[in-house]
């Protein structure tokens, strides 16, 4: 038996100021299944590493380039055709740049504490705490309920 499967590999950045902002991008529900507001991330393109895929995805979709972005941890679930996704969730509190939208979607500085009252892309709050609780680094959907998951942390 092959212990092999398929893996689709993408990242996400928590990228925070020292005045307690986060940048969010605008996910439009036209245009994304996964639509609110996120942190900025995407696909790892294949013979890139994680590490250079985190950074191209920011500046790509936000003007900024980020220095040492620290690997805090991975949310990762089975599709419907049975391919494990990855998302390889990175922190990040130096760049340099000015922020810019782009066509996935517009960004802005958000205060973190304000989070909650925002449109947000599904679940986006438990993923927060990955991003902050030192004790967590996994988010894995088990299995489908409905239209929900079951979320497990560890």
């Amino acid at each position: 038996m092959s212990r092999a499967e398929k893996v689709i590999l993408t990242n996400m950045c928590m990228i925070e100021d020292n005045k307690g902002n986060v940048v969010m991008q605008y996910r439009r529900p036209e245009r994304y299944a996964w639509s609110g507001f996120a942190f900025p991330g995407g696909h790892i393109e294949k013979g890139e590493s994680l590490h250079q895929a985190m950074i191209r995805e920011v500046y790509e979709e936000t003007g900024l380039t980020i220095y040492r972005p620290q690997l805090v941890g991975v949310k990762h679930w089975h599709t419907m055709e049975n391919e494990r996704y990855l998302v390889f969730l990175y922190k990040a509190s130096d760049f340099t740049g000015c922020l810019q939208s782009s066509d996935e979607g517009e960004v802005s500085w958000v205060k973190k504490e304000n989070l909650a009252d925002l449109d947000l892309a599904y679940d986006l709050l438990n993923l927060v705490r990955i991003f902050d609780e030192d004790n967590l680094s996994e988010l894995f959907y088990s299995e489908r309920l409905g239209a929900d998951f079951i979320r497990e942390f560890w």
